[in-house]
């Protein structure tokens, strides 16, 4: 089955074939470092990860680019208010989103460019566009003339009469609708020198600069936030093509995490920082929270949703661990059909999730029954489904800490006890005392599974 993808500037579903057979280019609009990272920030690295190893499973060499965004009016301003120097604003945030990703699990990026690094790039594609009558220069600004782009609102759908670029009038621009490439430097903000005086780069620009240096003028994928589409993605695209690059041949966007409706966002205060959450559950458990969804689609942020999500991933890993302790072997085997047709169809994981779900039902029962080798097999698949997604439970980045393990160590302890203890009670026909037993081990978290070999119990995430 082929690989399916939803373009967002076609408007359809569509084959995906690589502009180089065996090899994908990818382009992901990355962080502006202005503060830290929340968990809609970092919706998009994990969805873009799990398109990543999908290619990568099935063979292709992926040339994956994910962006920093370290100068920018927002970091500017958030600096001088904590009267902290901008670079170093920019390298705080930087380094968490860094962290948070790392955290999550998220796969490094073949490349990181920052966009104070590619200046040069910056000022040569200015060039080829005043060169080819596409931007003007006026007062030390450069400004984009989205008028001499027929095909200017075709990835947003904006009509160009409704056009608004959300930025400043801008000294010398023509027209209200034309976007900023430089700006004119101004008194205590950074500068670079440029052919129309110093100044700074305007977003837009940063990405079409980049992704060409790095991907060349046309490559595979596009992905960012559904946020992006306008006016950011809609610019990148008319700046590129006009230059003459043919840039992104397919274009991916996912859907934000919300919180009451509303975009996550720090200007609503509705934010949710990537280290708080992870006080509540652990990183992997908010990885799968997050990756649950569509990429497409909106994720509308509870506590309890988040709960629901970690004892979905528990139950899940611990048919992983019973299986592994019971078989004696912990082997990653081949998904099933339905879990690749699921993500071959645009990266379908509500579906993909079910058919994780499906073969864990059966592989608890073959466990219950005996049968060792059907679990094994079963776990496998398991495995090898979960590592697509990121979450594998037996994946040495998700290993518990030293502390983490002693403790359960621990606890294992005192549940066999307990067991035990049911145990003899049920063999004398003591039911009320077998029953108190079970009772407060499900009342501090506990699940117990009784099998052919005796009791097995795992953490259900539903202490009272």
């Amino acid at each position: 089955m082929t690989l399916r993808l939803f373009d967002t500037e076609t408007r359809t579903l569509r084959d995906f074939t690589p502009l180089v057979p065996g090899r994908v280019s990818v382009y992901l609009c990355g962080a502006t470092v202005q503060g830290e990272p929340h968990i809609g920030h970092v919706r998009s690295g994990v969805a873009f990860d799990v398109l990543r190893r999908w290619l990568t499973a099935n063979g292709s060499d992926v040339a994956f680019v994910r962006n920093v965004t370290d100068i920018d009016d927002k970091i500017l301003n958030k600096a001088a208010a904590a009267g902290r120097p901008w670079w170093e604003w920019a390298a705080t945030h930087e380094r968490a989103f860094d962290r948070a990703y790392e955290a999550l699990g998220v796969l490094p990026p073949s490349a990181e460019p920052r966009a104070t690094g590619h200046i040069t790039q910056m000022v040569q594609m200015m060039q080829r566009l005043i060169d080819r009558g596409h931007a003007y220069a006026s007062c030390g600004n450069v400004y984009f003339d989205v008028r001499s782009y027929p095909d200017y609102g075709k990835l947003s759908g904006h009509r160009l009469d409704d056009v608004h670029q959300g930025e400043n009038a801008g000294e010398g621009k023509r027209d209200p609708r034309d976007f900023t490439l430089w700006k004119a430097a101004k008194p205590g903000e950074p500068t670079w020198p440029s052919p129309w005086g110093p100044g700074r780069p305007g977003w837009h620009l940063e990405c079409s600069a980049m992704a060409e240096f790095y991907l060349g003028p046309e490559f595979d994928i596009h992905c960012g936030g559904m946020d992006l589409v306008f006016p950011h993605h809609e610019n990148e695209i008319a700046q590129s093509r006009a230059a003459g690059d043919g840039f992104a041949r397919y274009w991916l966007h996912n859907g934000w995490v919300t919180l009451g409706g509303e975009k996550m966002s720090k200007s609503l205060g509705n934010t949710l920082s990537v280290p708080n959450v992870l006080k509540n559950v652990r990183a992997v458990e908010l990885r799968f929270y997050l990756g649950s969804a569509h990429y497409s689609s909106m994720l509308e942020y509870s506590d309890q949703a988040l709960r629901d999500a970690a004892q979905t991933y528990q139950r899940i890993e611990a048919f992983v661990h019973r299986a592994a302790e019971r078989t004696g072997d912990s082997t990653i085997g081949k998904w099933t059909d339905a879990f690749a047709e699921a993500l071959d169809d645009n990266l379908g994981i509500p579906r993909a999730l079910a058919e994780i779900h499906a073969v864990v039902h059966e592989g608890n029962k073959a466990l219950e029954s005996g049968a060792i080798d059907t679990a094994r097999e079963l776990a496998g698949q398991v495995r090898a489904m979960l590592g697509i997604l990121g979450v594998d439970p037996l994946d040495p980045h998700w290993a518990a800490p030293a502390d983490s393990s002693a403790a359960l160590d621990a606890l294992d302890v005192l549940v066999r006890a307990e067991l035990e203890l049911r145990q003899q009670a049920r063999g004398s026909k003591d039911w009320a005392t077998a029953d108190a037993v079970r009772d407060r081990l499900i009342a501090a978290g506990v699940e117990v599974t009784d099998t052919p070999d005796g009791p097995e119990w795992s953490l259900s995430g539903k202490a009272n």
